[in-house]
């Protein structure tokens, strides 16, 4: 049986369809065998045909070689918005917005045939235990809360070029030799082991507003660092991040995975920095568990660890003032009262103050930045100064630091409201007792609602009541052993008496 061009075309219409011979060729009305010859036959009708020629006049044959043309060959990245822009200027009505996307393909098949050449990019061959990579990022499209405030911080991402081994470190500051420092340690002792060779960008934020002389010294450190784990140093040419390519490609991947874990968790709310730290180590770690057939064998091509990691903080030399406070950085941290005079080092981490008396160590403080527009910033500790307080209630009521000794907003507007209520003595050895309960006790809240409460429900509230409304514990009087005096010896005493006045 003859097989017509009617079913010839609505078979190979069919298979162009994406259906299976059998059907293209039932609907046709042909046999499966059929089929099969009539594409042999017509292999080439199968395939989509490109189009090489033009449907229609092309609409900027009269500028293009006169006006356009030469435009571009004074400077190629101009783009066709803004050559349609200076053709519409120079023949009105002529060339209307619609035209945008034909002279866009115009310039894109000039700049194919008479542009100038392109960066190539050349992969790389990287070999095990080779290099490491460190560079910042930033999680966009998601707002991380810390305490239900926003948290604005850098990641710092390490990554080794052959294995793909990946560390991140949230960072609380800017770009700096600090972060730089404790992050690559840090992704250092967790992977066992350095690279013979590290690569950076050139510091160029932490380089930023500083001098020949201080730009000269984070070099130097930066140097001193990849030696001491014999790492060599290598930074990329400023401006070209994709020099680093091998680390900057890996953002996305890990960063993606990051926000598809919190859209799985429902929210991007943490407790504190180190419950958003831990969140980012599993997801790293998971990130790492694919790779983990290359990182077990990059692993045996590592250089040891030296015993001790290099200094990764900067350090200052403070004297406590006579307002229990010490400022590092255009910050006013307060300190415990007993170290008014004394000069403490102070070691200056990325997230965190060292403060030591000597060689000794004393204590850790948060590390806190000014804002962007502020002259300074505070950290007061109201238990460093509540002793005091204690001492000399009234100082509190036009103290400089007032507002930055009371612990938070709700305090502060607990503050306002007994101001406004009560006498000023009254309102500061009210408000400095419930300091001092919740300090002992921790609670914060829950002495903060308490003492709301007693302001409320008393027209005259004191210390005394808050302390009987929070069931302040009242110290037992000590108990003492009277031994009675025998009477006879008064007795004796009396008569040795008379005799003197009978004498």
């Amino acid at each position: 049986m003859a097989v017509n061009q009617r079913q010839v075309k609505k078979y190979m219409s069919a298979r162009k369809n994406g259906l299976t011979q059998e059907v293209a060729a039932a609907k046709a009305g042909i046999s499966t065998r059929t089929g099969r010859r009539l594409e042999r036959r017509n292999e080439s009708a199968l395939q989509p045909q490109t189009r090489m020629w033009r449907t229609r006049e092309d609409p900027f044959q009269q500028v293009w070689e006169s006006d356009l043309v030469p435009l571009l060959e004074k400077d190629s990245s101009l783009m066709a918005v803004t050559l349609l822009e200076e053709v519409q200027s120079k023949y009105p009505e002529q060339y209307p917005d619609s035209l945008l996307r034909t002279l866009q393909r115009r310039i894109k098949s000039w700049r194919a045939k008479y542009g100038p050449d392109q960066d190539i990019v050349f992969r790389q061959v990287h070999k095990p235990g080779m290099r490491g990579l460190s560079d910042f990022t930033q999680l966009k499209g998601v707002e991380i809360r810390i305490d239900n405030k926003p948290f604005i911080h850098l990641l710092y991402h390490f990554r080794l070029a052959y294995s793909y081994w990946s560390y991140l470190r949230v960072v609380q500051g800017g770009e700096s030799f600090t972060a730089l420092a404790e992050g690559l340690q840090e992704a250092l002792l967790r992977l066992g082991g350095a690279p013979n060779e590290h690569r950076t960008d050139s510091l160029s934020a932490a380089y930023k507003n500083l001098d020949k002389q201080a730009q000269a010294d984070l070099t130097a450190r930066y140097d001193a660092l990849c030696k001491h784990y014999g790492m060599q140093p290598s930074r990329n040419n400023p401006g070209k991040g994709h020099e680093n390519g091998s680390v900057e490609s890996a953002h996305g991947h890990l960063k993606r995975r990051i926000v598809q874990a919190l859209k799985l968790r429902g929210n991007a709310d943490f407790d504190n920095v180190a419950q958003y730290q831990a969140f980012i180590d599993e997801q790293v770690a998971r990130h790492n568990k694919r790779n983990q057939r290359l990182i077990d064998e990059e692993r045996s091509y590592l250089t040891a660890l030296p015993q001790m990691r290099a200094v990764d903080y900067d350090e200052l030399l403070v004297r406590v003032t006579s307002t229990s406070t010490i400022s590092v950085k255009r910050v006013t941290y307060s300190v415990p009262s007993r170290l008014i005079g004394e000069q403490l080092r102070v070691r200056c981490y990325d997230d965190r103050l060292a403060c030591f008396l000597g060689s000794e160590s004393l204590f850790d403080l948060p590390r806190i930045r000014v804002r962007k527009g502020e002259p300074r910033a505070h950290y007061i500790d109201y238990r460093h100064m509540i002793s005091a307080l204690e001492r000399k209630p009234m100082a509190f009521y036009n103290a400089k630091l007032r507002d930055h000794i009371l612990p938070n907003d709700y305090w502060r507007e607990l503050w306002r409201s007994m101001c406004s209520t009560l006498p000023p003595r009254q309102a500061c050895y009210l408000i400095i007792q419930g300091l001092k309960i919740a300090g002992q006790r921790d609670d914060l809240e829950g002495v903060g609602n308490t003492l709301r409460r007693l302001i409320r429900e008393h027209p005259s509230p004191s210390p005394l009541l808050l302390e009987r409304y929070l069931k302040v514990p009242v110290p037992d009087l000590p108990t003492q052993e009277v031994t009675q005096h025998q009477l006879d010896d008064y007795d004796a005493l009396l008569g040795k008496v008379r005799g003197y006045e009978h004498e």
